[in-house]
């Protein structure tokens, strides 16, 4: 197999055999198959708009290349390996139970009901369908349920966002990649298979989840609904077992802990049962929101109208020390309504397939660490400070918004000037519920609003047009990362509770879908190879 690292193309034209031939220096009809492994979008001004491709090449046999062209090299494609059929070992062990239906979860199950293990899924929520309709109804009315909602049920929170799907993480064995073509399989774009930038979309996410539930099913797995785990049973260091909130038991050795960052009353479990945790650093802020339009001409200047909603990512190190950057970006999206708890206002970035709303916005974010929430403590070295420092300023939040889930919303040039909104200007909000104009100053701490005036203006240098004065801030995006870690052994990947996997975004190895996915997918192999002996 030949790899070609970097072949190019106008970003108006398409990437065909003809090209690919050209390249290689054969004749087209030699080509019998390419791959398309990446293709990132340069946009520099100065130049016209081009896509960069990596694409792995198959020739006719007996075509030799004349000569290698410069970024062409050979490379052998290690094969899949096969799942392996441990359906015997259910006699000796209990079947695995996975807790939480996201995308850790997902993968998770997946990945040991292939096995043959059948495996049990505990989720606090509803099927997607089900949950759809409460988000709905929450976004109209107020009407909230704590225990399905945007941030809980079948899919996870990433089910109300822009479903991206990039990630930061180290991925030698191509985890990510076996990931990305389950996806399609489920019915994912196939897109995002090469796109530098891919996403799903939230509306196609939710159909995607669904086929997969359905496979985990098909091969005798189960999906318990409304199952919230309310205790860990255990004996002498090890897992026995998992009691729900109906106090029903469920017999476990092997759990996998994949809750999420938002499930707060199962943080408060594990600390009364024990369990090691620490606290970590995160990070919250704003919704910041400008018309699309003005995104695709600071990007893409000349070819705005030719390229599609653009997207952008921009970090700036405050004078106060504090980092502030741009996080979970949704090109034509909107700021959605993202509660679970009763009186906590929540916001969140949400966005379809074709990211073709009127507006773009982004999380707007500063850096908190554990010293910051020292106060929240109960009690010495309290690992929960942090979740209850998230809390506090979404309760403001909620107040300032006046009580019933409207959020509270402030022009850029009324931030500056320290002064509360009272109406709105160009860009208008998107928000799911109602807005209430306001001054953010009143509940943010002034560490985060002075790097976030800071940031505003910084980033204006960089993208013309995003210190606007209508542009909108919307608070509080509070829900970026779980605000806990909890420990485990990172060979076997257990708790110092034997059988207790703590997985993904909620125990803080993860942040976003795919390394979520990922890690669930590891979960499950190191726990079929340890039953394998």
């Amino acid at each position: 197999m030949i790899r070609i690292d970097q072949i190019k193309t106008s970003a108006l034209e398409t990437l065909d055999r003809n090209k690919i031939a050209r390249f290689l220096h054969v004749p087209a009809d030699q080509v019998k198959h390419f791959e398309i492994i990446r293709r990132s979008l340069d946009a520099r001004r100065g130049h016209v708009p081009q896509y960069v491709y990596v694409v792995d090449v198959e020739l006719k046999s007996g075509q030799k290349l004349r000569k290698m062209p410069q970024g062409v090299h050979i490379i052998e494609k290690k094969p899949v390996p096969a799942t392996p059929d441990l359906s015997a070992l259910l006699g000796e062990h209990h079947r695995p139970v996975v807790v939480g239906f996201g995308p850790a979860g997902m993968f998770c199950a997946l990945t040991l009901a292939r096995a043959g293990l059948k495996p049990i899924v505990l989720e606090r929520g509803e099927p997607v369908e089900e949950r759809t309709k409460k988000v709905q109804t929450f976004w109209q009315t107020g009407r909230l349920d704590t225990n399905s909602n945007v941030q809980f049920g079948e899919g996870g929170a990433g089910t109300f966002s822009d479903g991206k799907l990039n990630t930061l993480i180290k991925d030698k064995d191509q985890i990510g990649r076996r990931i990305l073509k389950e996806m399609v399989r489920a019915g994912a774009p196939e897109e995002i298979l090469y796109e530098a930038k891919p996403h799903i979309g939230t509306d196609k996410l939710r159909d995607m989840v669904r086929h997969i539930r359905e496979e985990i099913l098909s091969l005798g797995g189960e999906v318990r609904f409304g199952s919230r785990l309310e205790e860990l049973v255990m004996e002498n260091g090890a897992l026995k077992g998992a009691r729900l909130a109906d106090g029903s038991l469920v017999p476990a050795e092997a759990l996998f802990l994949c809750i999420g960052h938002s499930a707060r009353d199962t943080f408060e479990m594990l600390k009364k049962a024990g369990i090691p945790m620490q606290a970590k650093a995160f990070a919250m802020g704003v919704r910041v929101e400008h018309l699309q339009a003005w995104i695709n001409e600071a990007r893409y200047h000349e070819y705005a109208d030719k390229l599609g909603p653009a997207d952008y990512k921009v970090t700036h190190t405050a004078s106060n020390g504090r980092g502030i950057y741009s996080f979970c970006m949704c090109p034509g999206g909107v700021v959605a309504a993202s509660a679970s708890e009763e009186g906590c206002l929540v916001t969140n970035g949400m966005s379809y397939y074709a990211r073709d709303g009127v507006n773009a916005n982004s999380a707007l974010i500063v850096t908190v660490t554990p010293e910051d929430y020292v106060s929240y403590a109960l009690g010495e070295n309290d690992v929960l400070a942090g979740m209850r420092f998230q809390r506090d300023l979404e309760e403001k939040a909620f107040v300032l918004g006046g009580r019933n889930y409207h959020a509270p919303v402030q022009r850029v040039e009324d931030f500056h000037l320290r002064r509360a909104s009272t109406g709105f200007g160009v860009v208008e909000p998107t928000f799911t519920g109602g807005v209430n104009p306001a001054d953010l100053w009143e509940i943010l701490p002034p560490y985060m609003s002075e790097a976030l005036d800071e940031g505003l203006r910084a980033f204006d240098h960089k993208i013309h047009g995003f210190d606007h004065p209508d542009a909108l801030l919307t608070g509080i995006e509070s829900r970026t990362s779980s605000p806990v870690r909890i420990l485990r052994d990172e060979a076997s990947g257990q708790s110092v509770v034997r059988g207790l996997y703590p997985v993904g975004e909620g125990a803080g190895y993860a942040g976003g879908i795919m390394s979520a996915a990922i890690d669930g997918l590891r979960a499950a192999e190191r726990y079929m190879a340890s039953i394998q002996g």
